[in-house]
């Protein structure tokens, strides 16, 4: 008989999956066995309860290969119609700059590292984002920037949310200019409704005739006028309200700066700075401020504080994790922020330097101005007698025009009566000049792009007010004056990145981020031109291949979850869960039970949950948990019964948050179902559900599914997040939809909670390809593998360290905590000690005193081999030796590896060594760790003399650069 593999095995259908999952069969054997179990199914069994397990397997279908999956969404992508846009309104074609399209937004370096809550291990991707923040001052006047938010409108929405925290004025009402791009009118407006604001959208003008506490003005306007709102701002201010600008980053570099005109807050989209339309994003947000409201500041600051050595040294500062420890009086929901895309944004400036992006900006201006000669000198009426890139037309024949310039490959914006708007470019040329003279007046017009540019410059410019021309410099900082050639950008990029741990160095275990393969194939799409160079609001015709992908996504996601529909909108986790929350706000409104308005919280929920709960203005009642870190069911049914009349909803997440499968899980759904409410299952742990059991199926409404953790996008250094909300028939009417692009399947006339009508787009291709290539199969087999490592590490670590919760048969879902209280409290080593420790051995520390403090929380995931998985044990048992040396008395509290943790080149080889242990043993404590060192740039950071004294701009660059 032969022994010839048959054509399917040759044909390696399922290679993807292997190359995914981590462990080898000989591995997950050795593992199994140590866990006394004699088949994945068995461990399945033990641990996930037998009444949620799905009685059917997902019908995603067959896995594919990696080319197979990308010739076929090649395919796809080619369905969409790439033309060149002049739609603007907040999104514009960019130059992506070789350099760094290669090494920062390809670079796995950068993109697979998590939020720098260890900062001593991303001190390269903190300078870069310090590098924003400074540009963020720099181009906005003011005295304290963010290290970026979501999007322009959220970011808008977030102002709206300051001035109310801040402001003086008793007053209820935000108002907005008209002539703010429509998109952010959209997104303020349904924050407005859910914190219970007043709105008043009106001419910019008409701010001063309303009693207020707030104002948004858009500088220069959707319609590209340029006005100076000097004195509207004093006059807001009058009011003792603040005043917010929206501003265009471009501009800024030829407009005088908002913070000079009064602002109080300036915000915007650091889009056009390099990184791709991508149909509407991922983009980052700028956001700045005065200083005196840095505390009500959302999102994250990065500061300069110092390390034990005394040398500079970034780290976040304030808002690091402000939503796990302040919950609902948190500033916003906002966990995830942009950071891979301010990271391009912030090299984009540093590239071109202060000079090459002046000479950007005045390009696109100068094309402005001789499109508007042109068009003026042939009749054209013209809106505005200002502009910076856009000029608006208003024309009786706009239908006429509007599809001639279609038919030529062309978009404006059109969705304004009467007129269309033309935003130009860094990508305009001359030749596109002359092509929107051909379109707008019809050929033979005789007009010279050469002959106006001259005209132009002999005679000047007007259109930007002489009273708002930039005269102040900017961006003096040496990082932006240092790196213009290729070899020197190339070098500084890779010296960032080399202070960096990253998923391509070594695991993170991060408990509930889930830190996972974010595979090449994967990646591939999202640069291709035919995903990353349309406009959002371009015509739906014109985006068939993502309206394709994303249905395929979307029936894929709603078979993996169990639920009926799926937004795609939401474009970070927490942003999920408040659009998740509205639908069950709206549902109860629709059935005239808008008094619901309790939302019950376990007292081990993410601090997102509260926080969210908040902005949708819910009252939150937080449930205990038992001493295994269940949900107390009699104290669920006694506050249950209790708020029965007014529960809206339960936040809950499973496997809950403690790592474990929680029995009752259907008992706590039918409680709060009884008592008319609405369950929200918080998609976190959704690795732990995939193929083996469903939100929906368990018995909730709606879920948010973070694709940058279950389904593989990756974390970017902190962002990008999508958090897309899956929902039960019920709830699917009050979904989001969006002012400029209706979005099929929810109610017209719902709000956006996002800037773009399908937030992230770009991204949801590696969602996609994740899904296509692993097949039904493989996602249940990911789950399973997630489950044994996870139990695998646990029970290896429970020889040395105290487990603090499991589940059923001893087991746990698909991560772990392991509790150092009791280390603590007889030695004094601190679970922040062995977070710092654990550098040393080139390890990330897993999430730290979340969700019980004195704690680590780990999470393998399926992507990790048992070798990894081995090292990090290695590790632990190593410190957990060193732990029982202090014990003894062999070393003190004072003088340890563990406090002196994490040893820097320049610590070891210094001068002076007064410790108790060896040099050598300080960096290498296991051989190991020698065969692939990873040195820490900075010793630990001081955060109270951070905090104390908060610096967040770019110090003098020789402070802190080795």
């Amino acid at each position: 008989m032969s022994n010839a593999k048959s054509l399917e095995q040759l044909e390696q259908k399922q290679d993807f999956i292997r190359r995914h999952i981590g462990p080898s069969p000989a591995q997950v054997s050795d593992m199994l066995s140590a866990l006394g179990v004699s088949s994945v199914e068995e461990l399945i069994g033990q641990t996930v309860p037998a009444s949620i397990r799905l009685e059917q397997g997902l019908s995603i279908g067959e896995s594919r290969t990696e080319v197979e999956t990308l010739s076929y969404l090649k395919s796809v992508a080619s369905k969409n119609k790439v033309f060149k846009s002049y739609i603007g309104q907040g999104y514009h074609p960019t130059h992506v700059p070789h350099v760094i399209l290669r090494n920062v937004l390809e670079n796995p370096g950068w993109y697979t590292a998590y939020t720098p809550y260890q900062p001593e291990i991303a001190q390269g991707r903190l300078e870069s984002l310090l590098n924003f923040q400074t540009m963020t001052l720099d181009l906005t006047g003011l005295d304290l920037a963010s290290a970026s938010l979501l999007d322009e409108s959220t970011a808008a929405a977030e102002a709206m949310g300051l001035a109310k925290r801040v402001a003086k004025s008793k007053s209820n009402t935000f108002f907005i200019a008209e002539d703010v791009h429509t998109q952010t009118i959209d997104v303020v407006a349904t924050r407005a409704e859910q914190f219970g604001f007043d709105v008043i959208v009106g001419k910019a003008a008409e701010a001063l005739d309303h009693d207020i506490f707030g104002a948004l003005f858009q500088y220069p306007s959707t319609t590209g006028e340029i006005t100076d709102v000097t004195d509207l701002i004093a006059g807001v201010q009058s009011k003792k309200a603040i005043a917010c600008v929206a501003a265009d980053i471009m501009s800024l570099l030829l407009l005088k700066a908002p913070g000079k005109l009064g602002a109080d807050v300036v915000l915007g989209s650091a889009q056009r700075f390099g990184v791709p339309m991508g149909y509407g994003g991922p983009h980052a947000a700028f956001f700045a401020t005065r200083d005196k409201y840095k505390r009500s500041l959302p999102g994250r600051i990065i500061g300069v504080s110092k390390d034990r050595l005394g040398n500079d040294a970034l780290r976040m500062a304030m808002q690091t994790r402000e939503q796990h420890i302040r919950r609902e009086k948190a500033n916003s929901n906002i966990c995830t922020a942009q950071v891979l895309l301010a990271n391009m944004a912030a090299f984009y400036a540093v590239y071109h330097g202060p000079q090459g992006l002046k000479t950007i900006a005045e390009r696109i201006h100068r094309f402005a101005d001789i499109l508007a000669a042109g068009l003026k000198a042939k009749g054209v009426n013209l809106k505005h007698d200002t502009w910076f890139d856009t000029l608006t037309v208003v024309a009786d024949n706009k239908d006429e025009i509007v599809a001639r310039a279609v038919a030529n490959g062309v978009n404006f914006a059109s969705n304004r009566a009467g007129e269309y708007s033309i935003s130009v470019s860094e990508t305009t040329t001359r030749a596109d000049v002359a092509e929107l003279f051909d379109i707008i007046l019809g050929e033979g017009h005789g007009l010279s792009v050469d002959a106006l540019a001259n005209e132009i410059e002999v005679n000047g410019s007007n259109s930007i007010p002489a009273s708002l021309v930039r005269d102040d410099e900017i961006l003096t900082h040496p990082n932006f004056n240092s790196y213009h050639s290729e070899t020197e950008m190339l070098r500084y990029i890779k010296r960032l990145e080399n202070k960096d741990l990253a998923l391509n160095h070594s695991m993170i275990s991060l408990g509930s981020c889930t830190m996972k393969l974010n595979a090449t194939a994967e990646m591939i799409p999202i640069t291709w031109p035919e995903f990353a160079n349309l406009h959002p609001f371009c015509p739906l015709d014109q985006a068939a291949g993502y309206q394709i992908m994303m249905t395929e996504l979307h029936d894929w996601l709603v078979n993996i979850t169990g639920y009926d529909a799926v937004s795609l909108q939401p474009n970070s986790g927490a942003q999920g869960e408040y659009a998740g929350l509205i639908a069950i706000r709206k549902y109860h409104e629709s059935r005239g039970e808008g008094h619901r308005n309790v939302c019950l919280i376990p007292s081990s929920a993410h601090g997102t949950n509260p926080a969210s709960a908040q902005m949708a203005s819910m009252k939150i009642v937080v449930v205990d948990c038992d001493k295994n870190g269940n949900v107390d069911m009699a104290d669920l049914k006694a506050k249950a019964e209790e708020v029965s009349e007014n529960l809206s909803c339960i936040m809950i997440t499973y496997p809950s948050t403690h790592g474990v499968y929680e029995e009752t899980i259907r008992e706590i759904c039918d409680i709060v179902h009884q008592h008319g409410g609405q369950v929200y299952m918080d998609g976190a742990n959704m690795n732990a559900q995939v193929g083996v059991t469903s939100p929906g199926s368990i018995g909730s409404d709606v879920s948010h599914l973070n694709l940058h953790k279950t389904f593989c996008i990756p974390h970017g250094g902190g962002g990008p997040g999508v958090g897309p909300i899956g929902v039960k028939s019920h709830l699917a009417p009050f979904m989001p939809n969006h002012s400029v692009i209706n979005v099929a399947g929810t109610n017209i006339g719902n709000g956006a909670v996002s800037a773009a009508p399908y937030g992230s787009a770009a991204i949801l291709p590696i969602s996609w390809a994740y899904i296509a290539m692993m097949g039904s199969e493989g996602l249940k087999q990911a789950t399973e593998m997630a489950i044994v490592n996870a139990n695998y590490l646990s029970e290896k670590l429970s020889e040395h360290y105290p487990i603090l919760y499991r589940g059923r048969n001893n087991r746990v879902a698909h991560e772990c905590i392991v509790d150092l209280r009791p280390i603590k409290e007889q030695t004094g080593v601190t679970e922040m000690d062995v977070a710092k420790r654990l550098q040393d051995f080139g390890f990330h520390s897993p999430t730290m005193s979340f969700p019980v403090a004195g704690t680590l929380m780990v999470e393998p995931t399926e992507s990790e081999s048992k070798v990894e998985i081995d090292r990090f044990i290695e590790a632990m048992v190593s410190i957990k030796s060193e732990i029982d040396r202090i014990a003894s008395g062999e070393w003190s509290i004072e003088n340890n590896p563990l406090v002196f943790a994490p040893h820097t080149q320049a610590d070891v080889l210094g001068n002076e060594w007064d410790r108790a242990y060896d040099r050598f043993y300080a960096a290498f404590p296991v051989p190991s760790v020698a065969k692939d060192k990873f040195w820490p740039t900075v010793t630990r950071i001081d955060d109270v003399y951070g905090d104390r004294n908060l610096v967040c701009s770019c110090p003098a660059v020789e402070t802190y650069r080795d």
